[in-house]
C-alpha cells in the first residue's frame, strides 16, 4: 500500500473551533470509517490550502466561513497558477471543491457548525475531453521490442508491460499484485483493492504469463533482499515499484520507439479497451475488465474506437468512391452547377 508523509495541519489545533482541529477531526473519522489513504492524503493536503487561504484573511473558525468566502475561494482557484505557470484544470478544480464541500457536509452533519456555506455552491462545468492516444497494435508491439530482455530489469520490466497491456490495469494496480494473485490455470488476475476499494478479477493472455513466470525464474530472485516479499514486481533493492517508476519506465520505451503519442502507463490501458472494442468485445465486459464503476465512463471509448465506424463509412458514404477530377476543379465530375 502507498504510504504519505503526513504533512502538519495548518493553524491552531489547541483551539477545539478551529479549521485546523476541525480539519483533524474529519481526517480521523475519513480513517476510521476506511477511507483510502490516498483519499484522506489528498483532503488533506486541499483542503490545508483552504485553511491557509482564509488564515490570510483572518479567518481561523469553521463557523465564520461564509457563502461569500466560499464564492471568492472558487475565483482564487479559477485564476490559481501552478510553480509552472499553468492553471488548474476544471476537473482539479472540481475535485478540491467538492473536498471542501463534503468537509463541510460533515461538519454540519455532527452539528460542529450551524450551517453550511457550501450547500449551493455550483461546480465548474467540466469539457468532455477524449481519453489521450491509443496505440494501435502495431505500435504496442515496437514499444514491447523496445526492452532489453538480456538484463535483470529489462526481463522484469518486459514482464510488466506486458501485464499493463494484457490485462488493462491501472498502473497502482500492478504496483501491488502479489504473486498469488496470479491464477495460471484460469488465465485471470485477482486486483485487491482497486479503485474504490473493490475487488475485481481480470483476464490475462498466455504470453503475458510466459513473460512473468521468466521474470519470476530469472530475474526476481536476483532483485530480492527479503525472501519473504509476496509483491510479484520489485525494485532493484526488493521493494514493490512505485507508481512513479512505472510510468518512466513506460515512458521511455514509448519515447524509444519514436511514438509520439502521451502517456505512459495508462496509455497502455486505454490501448486495451480501444483494441478490444475494435475486436468486436462487448463494452459492458470492457467495463467490468478495467473496474469502471458506471457504464459512462467506459463509454467514452466508443468514440475513441473509429475503426469501426471507417469502414461503415467507407461503405456508405456516397462520396467514398475516387474519382478523376476534370481539369482543375475537383467538383467538375459531379456536375456542380457554376455559380
Amino acid at each position: 500500500m502507498r504510504t504519505h508523509q503526513r504533512q502538519p495541519i495548518p493553524g491552531d489545533t489547541s483551539d477545539p473551533q478551529s479549521l485546523a482541529t476541525m480539519l483533524h477531526r474529519y481526517l480521523v473519522w475519513m480513517e476510521t470509517h476506511h477511507y483510502a489513504a490516498d483519499t484522506v492524503y489528498v483532503r488533506r493536503t486541499t483542503l490545508s490550502m483552504f485553511i491557509r487561504w482564509l488564515a490570510e484573511r483572518e479567518v481561523h473558525r469553521a463557523a465564520e466561513v461564509t457563502r461569500a468566502m466560499v464564492e471568492r475561494y472558487q475565483r482564487h482557484l479559477y485564476y490559481y497558477r501552478k510553480r509552472d505557470g499553468c492553471p488548474l484544470s476544471l476537473t482539479s478544480q472540481s475535485h478540491w471543491l467538492i473536498a471542501l464541500r463534503r468537509w463541510f457536509t460533515w461538519l454540519t452533519h455532527e452539528r460542529l457548525i450551524p450551517l453550511n456555506p457550501t450547500t449551493e455552491m455550483q461546480l465548474p462545468r467540466e469539457e468532455h475531453r477524449l481519453p489521450r492516444h491509443a496505440l494501435t497494435a502495431k505500435e504496442a508491439e515496437a514499444v514491447l521490442g523496445e526492452v532489453d530482455i538480456t538484463t535483470v530489469f529489462g526481463l522484469r520490466n518486459r514482464a510488466m508491460v506486458e501485464t499493463l497491456y494484457s490485462t488493462g490495469i491501472r498502473r497502482r494496480e500492478l504496483g501491488r499484485l502479489e504473486i498469488a494473485d496470479i491464477d495460471r490455470e484460469r488465465l485471470t488476475v485477482l486486483i485487491r483493492g482497486g479503485k474504490g476499494r473493490k475487488d475485481r478479477v481480470v483476464p490475462i493472455g498466455e504470453r503475458a504469463l510466459g513473460w512473468i513466470d521468466q521474470y519470476l525464474t530469472r530475474s526476481r530472485p536476483r532483485l530480492l533482499l527479503d525472501r519473504s516479499t509476496r509483491v510479484l514486481f520489485v525494485t532493484k533493492t526488493g521493494r514493490p515499484m512505485h507508481p512513479n517508476q512505472l510510468s518512466a519506465l513506460v515512458r521511455r520505451y514509448v519515447e524509444r520507439a519514436g511514438i509520439d503519442k502521451p502517456g505512459s502507463c495508462h496509455l497502455f490501458r486505454h490501448s486495451t479497451a480501444t483494441l478490444m472494442l475494435e475486436g468486436g468485445a462487448d463494452i459492458r465486459y470492457i467495463q467490468a475488465m478495467l473496474g469502471h464503476a458506471s457504464l459512462n465512463t467506459t463509454e467514452i471509448y466508443t468514440h475513441v474506437s473509429i475503426q469501426k465506424l471507417r469502414e461503415v463509412h467507407a461503405k456508405t458514404h456516397p462520396a467514398r468512391l475516387r474519382r478523376k477530377p476534370k481539369g482543375d476543379d475537383p467538383s467538375a465530375d459531379a456536375g456542380d452547377p457554376a455559380t
